[in-house]
């Protein structure tokens, strides 16, 4: 590992342990303003001193233990439980020592005793927190549909119905009139005679959709879809506008554009 490494390994450890120590900072002030288990009874300044020394102290404990287990015991919960139970008895230590040294209370083996029930379910959630602070979030995959052109042939059959100056055209939309058809395209607009089903068929492999009962639009061609009042529009290349309807506007709306 390079110097250069070394530091940023440093300083990612470094921001760690200030999280960590800011979260237990907090947590002690939290627990001094709501002066638990008698503890409001002492004066105030005190009251905040034996929570914080309690709260940093045995959490650091905890953080400690927690880290040196990480290595040995993957699953993130069952460690919490672990280092919660391993480390009562020293937390409770640290506690019954400063109860002692700051409200007189008793050095011995039943407020040590008493101590182990109360320590263990505040470690037990203060390492709770610890670890959802710390959880991995799913990483966040990002997809972007990439949209093919189409294939030569797809729209092979359908164009050669078209006139020579529109059949290398781009394809816009196709727009149903009685029997006849009007194709639109960049060249301009030309009927042919075809059913519309017929059309329909021909473009099946295209890539492009049927967004009312008499149109069928390229999916390149769409530049815009408003959805107003229950009536819906496609504004096309060349500003040409397709009505949408609401049988046809699920396929619109799974392609994105509403």
């Amino acid at each position: 590992m390079d110097g250069e490494a070394r530091v940023r390994d440093g300083a990612g450890l470094a921001r760690r342990w200030a999280i960590d120590l800011g979260m237990l900072v907090a947590i002690g002030l939290l627990m001094g303003f709501l002066g638990p288990f008698a503890s409001e009874r002492a004066p105030i300044v005190g009251r905040y001193v034996y929570w914080m020394i309690c709260m940093v102290g045995g959490g650091l404990i905890g953080v400690a233990a927690d880290e040196a287990l990480s290595a040995r015991m993957s699953v993130t919960w069952r460690r919490v439980l672990a280092v919660s139970v391993l480390m009562t008895p020293a937390v409770a230590v640290l506690v019954l020592t400063t109860e002692h040294l700051l409200m007189g209370g008793r050095f011995d083996g039943t407020g040590f005793r008493r101590l182990l029930w109360q320590v263990w379910p505040i470690l037990l959630a203060v390492m709770a927190v610890r670890a959802l602070v710390w959880r991995r979030l799913p990483a966040r995959v990002e997809t972007r549909t990439v949209v093919a052109p189409p294939l030569p042939e797809a729209e092979a059959a359908f164009r050669r119905r078209l006139s020579a100056r529109r059949r290398g055209a781009r394809l816009i939309a196709v727009e149903a009139h009685d029997h006849y058809l009007k194709v639109h395209t960049d060249a301009g607009a030309e009927l042919i005679s075809l059913r519309f089903s017929d059309a329909l068929e021909e473009l099946a492999r295209a890539h492009g959709w049927r967004v009312h009962r008499s149109w069928w639009v390229s999916a390149e061609a769409v530049e815009a879809v408003r959805w107003r009042r229950g009536v819906g529009e496609a504004r096309l290349a060349g500003g040409l506008l397709a009505p949408v309807s609401r049988t046809y506007a699920p396929v619109l709306k799974d392609a994105g554009w509403f």
